[in-house]
């Protein structure tokens, strides 16, 4: 039996899986006396960063194509402002603001994607001006910082706890009461997104196609494939998951201001190429992407724990990284065409 060799892809996943395990045992190590051991740690990690996995499993299906998204920092902060300007000044119902903010999502997706796809007017300058749209539209709804107080089962439902079953993890603390780890419901939305995601890239054919398109526009059109529509769906999902993370964000905030989620468009690309996404296109999984963010976010929990380090030092890491992985896909990209030729 002929053994299978390791593709480029996959030492990178194993290389990202390997750096959060590696970040996380030195996080153990360092801080282990403060807390950082304990279970409810990690799942501060996955609250944190909820919203954030949301968008990088749309980031990285964009990627896959090929394309770029600017626009959805923007786009979660006018989320945010909608369900906490509805909820506060207008006293609106979540049921009606939370379809409004996903079919705004979807509409604001299906207009990059037709730009991008049918008229092909380069992704970068589509999603600036989205991202310059979004963040204006957020301060004509209100230019003052609105925190969500009103009673509603919107705030209701983000003060709940789901406590690991079978007392997994818990600890006994300095006054003998026992602590059981939790999350709130913003994570089990957002890895109901990782494992969606994951199942339509793998099994579905709009998933398979951006696959294709990113590997090649020319022969994915030779298969058949129609690379416009499938751009615009692509663009559309992105939004619609960019929305879903916006209101996991304002769960976790309780507010919506005009600065909010400012920088969280590189941090979701980041997520995605620290896991393997090629910024070329038609490599990468969600997988992958969703431990870019917890590493990401191990980084800002280290970085809390010390207490004496500067807030920057997270974007400064994660900068290193990403450069850092661009130039290992840059290699690997090398190799194969070498090996090619």
């Amino acid at each position: 039996m002929k053994k299978r060799s390791l593709n480029s892809h996959t030492i990178l996943l194993m290389i990202t899986v390997l750096l959060f395990i590696g970040l996380y045992a030195a996080g153990c190590a360092m801080y282990g006396d403060k807390g950082f051991t304990k279970l409810q740690t990690f799942l501060d990690i996955l609250r944190n960063n909820a919203g954030l996995i949301c968008i990088a499993c749309g980031m990285t299906c964009v990627m896959l194509t090929g394309g770029i998204d600017i626009s959805v920092g923007s786009l979660v902060a006018m989320d945010c402002m909608i369900l906490a300007v509805g909820m506060e000044y207008k006293h609106l119902s979540p049921s009606v603001l939370i379809p409004l903010v996903l079919v705004i999502g979807l509409l604001f997706g299906m207009l990059q994607g037709f730009l991008i796809g049918y008229l092909e007017i380069q992704p970068f300058i589509v999603t600036m001006a989205g991202m310059f749209f979004a963040r204006g539209m957020t301060a004509m709804i209100c230019k003052d910082q609105v925190s969500i107080t009103n009673p509603n089962w919107f705030v209701d439902l983000s003060q709940v706890k789901v406590y690991m079953p079978f007392n997994i993890g818990a600890v006994v603390n300095k006054r003998g009461k026992l602590m059981v780890p939790y999350v709130d419901v913003t994570v089990l939305v957002a890895l109901l997104v990782v494992i969606i995601v994951f199942l339509l890239l793998r099994y579905m054919r709009v998933g398979r196609a951006m696959y294709a398109v990113g590997g090649s526009q020319q022969s994915a059109a030779l298969m058949g494939l129609n690379v416009k529509r499938t751009k615009m769906i692509t663009y559309m999902l992105s939004s619609l998951l960019c929305s879903v993370g916006g209101i996991c964000y304002c769960m976790n905030t309780m507010c919506g201001t005009t600065t909010q989620a400012l920088g969280l468009e590189m941090k979701a690309i980041s997520s995605a190429v620290i896991g393997g996404t090629l910024l070329t296109g038609g490599v990468g999984n969600v997988f992958g992407s969703f431990v870019g963010v917890l590493i990401n976010g191990t980084i800002a929990s280290i970085v809390g724990f010390n207490g004496k380090l500067n807030s920057a030092w997270p974007n400064v890491v994660s900068a290193i990284l990403l450069f850092f992985f661009i130039m290992l896909q840059a290699i690997f990209a090398r190799i194969r065409e070498r090996r090619q030729s």
